[in-house]
């Protein structure tokens, strides 16, 4: 059993895109999984589980912080089924066969050679975890630790991850794995925003969202 979790606070989503993206994954992940929203609001969506943000005021800093509850033992005995958790942005959109992607053994995985600009090669959109794996990076968090690595623009998640993991196993974007950042490293050359043959999902980042894209075919075709 896999326990496929989402984030949603702020006003950049709304619920419609947690059933997009719930129902991609449905369309597109045959071994036997759950659904988990973590929001800032109330939801009672049918067929999902929905909790609280934990750490509500870390949804007020830039830099996606709240993720890091995952990694505490005590949050991943009250909310995961099975022993995997897998963390999908809800900016991601589904295009292909998600089994081959999870079915690994590694303790953590996450998706990595994305970012342009960003010297961070990990990239938060998609992580994968197993229980109890890297304690550390819940434990040993705060903001004022994080504000002291090298980052980029600000302090982030996955900086902070690649801080404490630096060697952590990936999905390396692009043909390898069929692991996207929209037009981003990766993404075949030629600057074609056609969906790529071999996609599996593929993420937006930054201000882009598939909503912004929706008069591409595939992306009509895939976030629905």
């Amino acid at each position: 059993m896999i326990t496929i979790c989402t984030w949603l606070w702020g006003d950049k989503f709304d619920v419609r895109d947690v059933l997009k993206l719930v129902a991609g994954v449905r369309r597109n992940l045959a071994q036997p999984h759950n659904f988990l929203c973590l929001s800032d609001r109330f939801h009672d969506i049918i067929g999902i589980d929905c909790g609280p943000i934990p750490d509500e005021d870390l949804t007020k800093t830039k830099g996606c912080f709240a993720r890091l509850r995952m990694f505490d033992p005590e949050w991943q005995e009250a909310w995961m089924i099975g022993d995997r958790l897998v963390c999908i942005d809800l900016d991601t959109v589904i295009t292909g066969k998600l089994d081959p992607l999870f079915d690994r053994p590694e303790p953590f995985v996450i998706m990595q050679g994305g970012n342009a600009a960003n010297p961070c090669p990990y990239n938060g959109a998609l992580m994968m975890l197993r229980a109890g794996a890297h304690p550390e990076i819940w434990a040993d968090f705060s903001l004022e630790k994080a504000a002291t690595i090298p980052h980029y623009e600000f302090p982030d998640d996955q900086g902070w991850i690649w801080h404490k993991v630096p060697d952590a196993p990936g999905w390396r974007t692009g043909h390898e794995t069929g692991v996207y950042v929209f037009m981003k490293p990766g993404w075949p050359p030629g600057a074609s925003e056609d969906l790529p043959t071999d996609a599996r999902l593929v993420t937006f980042n930054g201000a882009r969202t598939p909503k912004k894209f929706h008069h591409l075919r595939w992306v009509r075709k895939h976030w629905r």
